[in-house]
């Protein structure tokens, strides 16, 4: 086994400690982490699209036919990955989105996450509306200098950041809603599909160290998924109707094995 397989073995046997330990969680215990900040796209977005003028929008039925309240802005039917994960962690709530949250909220965590957004800034925006990896990173920064002035100092804000989880989810509109959007946007025809993986992950890496000067230290990068086979690109690409894309999923692959 290689020197990133073991890596990634590790870090599973790590995410499957952690969890195993919150099924065990006794009831009204203190949470695992004292704090939980989400990055991402619509596969984690709560809300922040909610008022915005975006096609990329979830606060409408059917969505959310299976969740308390209603449409929430949540992209499903009910729960999101990162609500079942702040639940694991021992959160009494799901992590708000960042559009509305309060100071105090910005003690336990937020969630930035954007749908239709990339780590390319113009990606998504045939959709209109959405907050960029650059943008959520931004916010990330004005939640931390907000933290500061609630904890006192910039060394009390630091250490407690140090505690928190952290995780980022970036890249697949950065595919569906550009590089294999020729209508929209010219990266496809400028890039190979190993320059243009080399160029999100550039953006990327700068992108995280950003976050690292402010505090970030428990960073879980999650790879984007088999996007060629989502519902729209079985339709629109797949001769069969049935099979993925593998143009789309083989280009992915590339930027994965970048991270």
């Amino acid at each position: 086994m290689g020197r990133r397989a073991w890596q990634l073995a590790a870090a599973a046997a790590a995410i499957l400690a952690v969890l195993g330990a919150a099924a065990v969680r006794p009831a009204g215990a203190a949470p695992q982490v004292p704090c939980y900040f989400i990055f991402g796209d619509s596969l984690v977005d709560n809300g922040n699209n909610n008022l915005m003028v975006s096609m990329a929008r979830a606060n409408y039925p059917p969505y959310g036919i299976d969740f308390a309240g209603g449409p929430s802005g949540r992209f499903s039917n009910g729960l999101t990955t990162v609500d079942v994960l702040a639940k694991l962690l021992g959160f009494d709530d799901y992590i708000p989105p960042f559009a509305g949250a309060s100071s105090q909220q910005l003690l336990t965590g937020v969630n930035f996450a954007s749908a239709a957004a990339g780590i390319r800034e113009e990606t998504g925006q045939q959709l209109g509306g959405r907050i960029s990896f650059s943008g959520q990173v931004r916010n990330y920064q004005s939640a931390v200098q907000e933290l500061v002035s609630i904890l006192g100092d910039e060394g009390s804000a630091a250490a407690h950041l140090s505690r928190c989880i952290f995780t980022v989810g970036m890249g697949s509109n950065d595919y569906l809603n550009n590089y294999f959007m020729p209508a929209f946007y010219s990266t496809g025809s400028r890039y190979t599909p190993e320059q243009y993986a080399d160029a999100l992950a550039a953006d990327y890496a700068r992108l995280l160290q950003a976050m690292y000067v402010y505090g970030a230290r428990k960073v879980a990068l999650m790879g984007v998924g088999q996007v060629g086979c989502s519902p729209n690109e079985l339709a629109q690409r797949s001769p069969s109707g049935v099979a993925c894309v593998e143009e789309i999923d083989s280009a992915v692959r590339i930027f994965n094995r970048r991270l």
